[in-house]
């Protein structure tokens, strides 16, 4: 084998390998960002579940279908999920488990971000110190009570999905060509 034939060989393998590396670092990351999410056999929220997984769980773009994508979990699940239910940013922070804290000390629900609650309490008035503009400012006590009303009610899993599905909103949304 001549010297050039050899030093081409090389130049393709490194090739090879260089665009191999440079698909590996190509692959797109997201993160599950809303509970209840399942791997999908196809395309479709009517279709076959694969395999349910937590918030913050990252995945693998493998194929992207509009409002669709096709994942796949680092445990080598692969399937497809509804694009609202991912994120391309790796969640800010998760409450610890073990501890017996805000979910008994397991990590097997969605975690919540402290800070994110908190703020999420002072928007909907609940901090001392919008409790103290709305009483500078005589906001009739009958608001706080309906406000706290609506904040007690409880929704769960299944009268939200019974709502998306009669909605016809998110993965329940008819697309383009009368497929669901």
């Amino acid at each position: 084998m001549t010297i050039k034939r050899k030093f081409a060989q090389r130049i393709v393998a490194v090739c090879a390998l260089l665009l191999v590396a440079g698909m590996a670092l190509a692959e797109e990351k997201r993160w599950v960002s809303s509970e209840g999410t399942t791997l999908k056999a196809e395309a479709s929220a009517t279709s076959e579940n694969v395999a349910d997984v937590l918030v913050g769980t990252e995945v693998t773009l493998v194929e992207s279908g509009g409002r669709w994508l096709k994942v796949r979990t680092l445990a080598g699940k692969e399937g497809w999920v509804y694009a609202g239910r991912v994120s391309d940013t790796p969640p800010a922070g998760e409450v610890t488990g073990g501890d017996g804290g805000l979910f008994g000390g397991s990590m097997q629900k969605s975690q919540i971000n402290t800070a994110k609650a908190d703020s999420a309490r002072s928007i909907r008035g609940l901090s001392p110190e919008t409790a103290q503009y709305a009483k500078d400012k005589g906001t009739p006590e009958v608001y706080k009570k309906s406000l706290d009303a609506v904040l007690a009610r409880k929704v769960s899993a299944k009268e939200l999905k019974a709502f998306l599905k009669e909605g016809k909103i998110g993965e329940y949304a008819q697309v383009q060509g009368g497929k669901k």
